[in-house]
């Protein structure tokens, strides 16, 4: 927008320095992504930021799992306390007399040395007791006795009011202690964690093509769909029980029509054996399960080039650029990206793809 630009809003006009404000509180109160969240808490261990951390969000999207992750990534001790599950005397420990003087013993599961991550995860599903003995914990990095290392960072998560989660109020001094993040549930960022975890083929195919079923909070019942319910619904899926008990029955009723199509899909052993003769399916639905099937199946470099040398040739430039980044992921997943990234570059064909989409071989 230029400067010279001044909106009319509800009869009035507003100067561009407001406006600008406008635009940055708008960026600022924007959720993450679940990708986005773990290359920002990356950060803050990258440069070492000992800033007690807030994560709200959504249930079922992965945010304990994030942090798990990134404590096994930078090879860092994770301890998880559920503190809806403990009472004050659990995380402050318990009064021992000695020498006529009583003395705080605390519990064995807090961390007394080493690096890592503190994670009070559930936080405002605690009552008020508890979120105050948690807050001495982040505000003094102390409770009772106990100190918390120097190379451990206190960060939490919790689940808000419009979840419709049982949350008490985070009183306005601990709140104000935390950077708070906020993340929702993304498909691009489940598929990238899919497709590395050998999430069910026919779950990440079916979910490309209907999206709006990855998070679906339903508080009627007990089963509903969430990044977290579908890799429960996957493992389900692969020994052929029912994911019904996972997802709910409104999702599997059109998981189980989806799988149906499965029937209509071109042989794609053929294609990754280097048939490039096979054309390319019309229906959005059989494309998305065969692009997800290739991407799956290709075990190794040379079926992987064979599937993206097909798909350059039949499919439109979106389908190209969908399928790639999905096969380059599952290939960095395998261990064969270097060994796939190679048998492209080599051809003439692909250079062009290659300038413009070099980053895919980071992914």
């Amino acid at each position: 927008m230029e400067l010279s630009v001044f909106p009319k809003v509800i009869g009035k006009t507003r100067p561009y320095s407001e406006l600008k404000i406008c635009n940055l509180k708008s960026q600022i109160s924007n959720s993450m992504t679940p990708t986005a969240l773990k290359a920002y808490l990356n950060s803050i261990l990258d440069k070492n930021l000992q800033i007690s951390t807030m994560i709200w969000g959504p249930p079922g999207i992965g945010k304990s799992s994030i942090v798990a992750q990134l404590a096994k990534e930078h090879k860092i001790d994770f301890v998880d306390l559920r503190l809806s599950q403990l009472a004050p005397t659990d995380l402050r420990g318990l009064p021992v007399a000695e020498d006529g003087i009583s003395k705080w013993y605390p519990p064995e599961f807090l961390p007394r040395s080493g690096k890592g991550i503190l994670f009070l995860d559930e936080l405002n599903m605690a009552p008020p007791a508890m979120q105050g003995v948690a807050q001495q914990l982040i505000l003094d990095r102390r409770v009772g006795s106990y100190t918390v290392p120097e190379y451990w960072y206190v960060w939490a998560a919790g689940n808000r009011k419009e979840d419709r989660a049982a949350v008490f109020d985070m009183p306005s001094p601990l709140a104000n202690r935390f950077l708070h993040l906020q993340v929702e549930a993304d498909f691009d960022s489940f598929k990238a964690y899919a497709l590395a975890s050998k999430v069910h083929e026919q779950i990440i195919a079916f979910l490309s093509f209907r999206p709006s079923l990855l998070h679906k909070l339903d508080a009627q019942q007990p089963a509903w769909p969430s990044p977290r319910s579908w890799v429960m619904a996957s493992q389900l899926h692969k020994v052929g029980l029912d994911i019904a008990p996972a997802v709910g029955v409104e999702a599997t009723a059109e998981f189980s029509a989806y799988t149906q199509l499965y029937q209509s899909l071109p042989d794609l052993v053929r294609i990754l054996n280097g048939d490039d003769k096979i054309p390319f399916p019309q229906e959005p639905s059989v494309r998305y399960a065969t692009t997800i099937g290739l991407a799956v199946r290709a075990n190794d470099a040379t079926s992987a080039y064979n599937a993206f040398s097909w798909i350059s040739q039949v499919a439109t430039a979106e389908w190209v650029q969908l399928f790639a980044v999905d096969l380059f992921r599952s290939m960095r997943s395998k261990g064969k990206i270097g060994a796939f990234a190679q048998l492209v570059q080599k051809d003439e064909r692909f250079k062009g793809f290659m300038k413009d989409f070099q980053e895919l071989v980071s992914l």
